[in-house]
């Protein structure tokens, strides 16, 4: 069964810059509990990553998984599963919108997780879905300068 989230936070700081974090898969350990390893695999003429390998332990979610990401534009990027141990499909997104005459910006966070093997109902899904959400509004809003 597919469990969605999405949330939104606004960020005092330029879109650019909030993407530059975002773009930073190298950083990521540094700023999430969850991201325990990162490694870029492949990148796009533009040097954006276009293949990550992403060691993950967010509570009931412990994987190690490879997502491909597709970059529109300079405000958002998605990224769909490539392969995993543990889950089925993972697609998510980052979109970036200035507010206030672009000195702040608001993030949109969506992700769609489909687990490969069931491990109950309830409980044991819930705290990992909150916890990929935490980190993934953790991301911009911890890390912009």
């Amino acid at each position: 069964m597919a469990e969605h989230t999405s949330s939104s936070i606004t960020i005092d700081a330029a879109p650019a810059d909030v993407m530059g974090v975002i773009s930073d898969f190298a950083r990521y350990p540094e700023w999430t509990g969850e991201v325990k390893e990162a490694e870029v695999l492949a990148t796009d003429a533009q040097g954006r990553a276009e293949q990550v390998r992403l060691v993950l332990d967010a509570g009931a979610i412990k994987d190690d998984h490879t997502l491909a990401y597709t970059w529109h534009g300079d405000d958002e990027v998605s990224w769909t599963l490539v392969k995993s141990q543990m889950l089925r499909a993972i697609d998510g997104s980052y979109s970036l919108a200035p507010v206030g005459g672009g000195d702040r910006t608001e993030v949109t966070y969506r992700l769609t997780v489909v687990r490969g093997r069931s491990r109950g109902r309830g409980a044991a899904r819930r705290p990992g879905r909150r916890a990929l959400l935490r980190a993934g509004l953790r991301l911009p809003h911890r890390q912009v300068p």
